[in-house]
């Protein structure tokens, strides 16, 4: 049997056995297992929120695995979402983690609530459908998106997403180690409100590198719905 004290040693000692405690009362899904929901799971799968969701109907690819640090090359053609809540399960012990292998729609239809939701998607329709899913169910989420070497954050409350508009765009390219960045700093705010310490609310971060190579960081405003 391992000790939860030991095994979050470092966290107690950062926010005490209080907080940390509290965290196994939490429940989170994480929609998309690609490559922010593999960092996002990884990240936050072990902290000891007390139940980890996961929402994939795809499959692993072979251009997938450079970028989604949870797979390897025979993970292939496998659910992405059953392969991530495998790897939960053995690095923790404590924590509850179920995949969902269906598109976000089906999902949306069990009607499941949760204290947070965390997008990991990279379909603007699919986030939209979200926000009208979270405002429902009086959740908050967690956005996150990723193009080459830029990269946004929200945690959205009471903003209104529809402001980005239902048009589509695909990436040409991506770099990495931008997507591991961006799904960290979704998971630190996402951590911070779980145990209760302050967070920005509707609040978009944008991040990005210059020409130069220098990081660049701008804070918007959302309007409120």
């Amino acid at each position: 049997m391992i000790a939860s004290e030991e095994y979050f040693k470092r966290q107690i000692a950062l926010w005490g056995s209080d907080k940390q405690q509290a965290l196994a009362s939490k429940k989170i899904v994480i929609i998309g297992s690609g490559g922010l929901g593999c960092s996002l799971a990884l990240a936050l799968g072990t902290t000891g929120i007390g139940v980890v969701d996961l929402v994939d109907f795809d499959q692993v690819s072979l251009h997938n695995i450079h970028r989604q640090i949870a797979f390897r090359l025979e993970d292939e053609g496998v659910n992405k979402a059953q392969v991530v809540a495998k790897l939960l399960q053995e690095k923790s012990p404590f924590v509850e983690v179920e995949a969902f292998e269906m598109a976000f729609e089906a999902f949306a239809k069990l009607e499941r609530s949760y204290d947070l939701i965390l997008d990991a998607t990279d379909n603007l329709s699919v986030r939209l459908a979200i926000d009208a899913y979270a405002k429902r169910h009086h959740t908050p989420w967690v956005y996150g998106s990723v193009e080459a070497f830029n990269g946004q954050v929200c945690f959205l409350e009471s903003a209104d997403f529809g402001v980005f508009g239902g048009g589509d765009h695909t990436p040409e390219g991506i770099a990495a180690p931008m997507v591991m960045s961006i799904a960290s700093l979704q998971a630190t705010l996402a951590l911070r409100y779980l145990v209760g310490l302050p967070i920005p609310k509707d609040m978009l971060h944008y991040l990005y590198f210059s020409p130069e190579g220098e990081l660049m960081t701008q804070k918007f405003g959302m309007p409120k719905v």
